[in-house]
Order: C-alpha cells, then structure tokens, then sequence
C-alpha cells in the first residue's frame, strides 16, 4: 500500500437534523462523524463525488487523512451510509487512528481458480475479520480453489493471511465448500415428461402417415 495517505478536505459542521443532512446531500456533500481514541467527536460534510472517489480507490477500509480547518486527522472508514435506490453515500463514519496501532477489520474475500472438473462452489462468507496494522490493511484476501475436490470445505483456518495480519474470526468459519451440481428433480422429471411426450407424438404422427398412405393406396 502507498507510504502517503490519500487527503480529503471536509468543512466542520454545527447544524444537525434530517433537515439539514438532506440539504447537504442535495447539496452534493456528504455528512459524517470522526470518533476515537478520546478525541471530540467531530462532525464534518465532504464532498461526494470526492469522497465515491477516495472509497473507489482505496477500498471500503480506506485510511486517509481528513483536513479540517486546516489540521490533518488520520481516519479510516468505520461505517458507510448508502441510499438504496441511488447507491450514494448518505452518510459516513470514521475512526480516528494513531500510526503503529493495530484494529479488527471485515476484509473481502475473493475467490481464485476452478474446482475440479463438473463440480460447482459455495461461497459462505463474503469478508474475514483480522487483525492487522492500520496503516497496512490488506484491501482484499485471496482464497485458492484451484483443483479442489468434491465435499472439500475451506474453513478461515485453512486461508493464508498476508504478512502483518491475523485472523481474528474463529478458524472453523466456514468460507467457501465444493460439492456437484444440484440437480432439480421436478425439472428434471418435467423434462423426461416432456421428452417421452414428444416421442409418443413423433410414433402417433408416423402411425397416421402410415394409415393416410394405406388408404391412398387403397383408393
């Protein structure tokens, strides 16, 4: 990860409310709280497409500095907001940081490779919490199921984290279990209903064109 934070300007703000929260989103900005370590809980607007931007780039567990009347706060996203229609950030909250401490973070997961041939995957758990220097958040975690054979099940145990970052959810977390397509009977028995029933219509067709015939000849 880069050595400098990335930086975000924001304006303290004095006004609260639903009211005045929704003309600062319709504004453009974005409301949050900066909480942590002792400190005054800060209360703060950004802009939105600034903030969308910084997330984008540096991941839901994002640490940047966050500058208000020109002093500087190391934070990092603690919680994040989203309208369920539009997909904005509605509202934001931080967690001030000192360098060199340690916090218990959710790490995506991502899933590489295939399972042996004609089998499928589950994926259980979508993130895995660690513990790791705040400064050095992995912004995802690999999980290999290259190869892996029918009923095999990786557990948050079986994971390897990268250097600086220990697990901290329980090892027998299941992640991801590998097992052979479910097959649906109703569909499948549907299926042979139908593919009998065609061919009964195929063997009555050909009887009737045989009799026509028949009685053509007979004619």
């Amino acid at each position: 990860m880069a050595s400098e934070r990335p930086v975000l300007k924001g304006e303290v703000r004095s006004e609260f409310g639903k009211g005045f929260a929704r003309r600062l989103r319709v504004a453009g900005r974005v409301p949050g709280v900066v909480y942590g370590h002792a400190v005054d809980v800060l209360h703060f607007s950004v802009d939105r497409l600034e903030l969308t931007a910084l997330i984008r780039a540096n991941g839901v567990n994002a640490v940047f500095e966050l500058e208000l009347e020109g002093e500087q706060h190391l934070v990092m996203v603690k919680h994040i907001d989203q309208n369920v229609l539009t997909f904005d950030i509605d509202h934001i909250d931080l967690l001030s940081i000192k360098r060199g401490e340690k916090v218990e973070v959710e790490v995506p997961l991502t899933i590489e490779g295939e399972p042996a041939p004609g089998l499928m995957f589950i994926q259980d758990a979508d993130v895995l919490l660690v513990e790791s220097d705040v400064l050095n958040i992995p912004e995802e975690i690999a999980v290999s199921i290259e190869g892996l054979e029918d009923g095999t099940v990786v557990t948050a145990g079986d994971i390897t984290l990268p250097e600086g970052t220990t697990l901290v959810a329980e090892e027998d977390t299941v992640i991801v279990s590998i097992s052979e397509p479910e097959v649906d009977e109703d569909v499948e028995a549907a299926a042979e209903a139908a593919e009998e029933g065609g061919a009964e219509a195929g063997a009555d067709s050909e009887e009737g064109a045989e009799a026509s015939e028949e009685k053509k000849d007979e004619e």
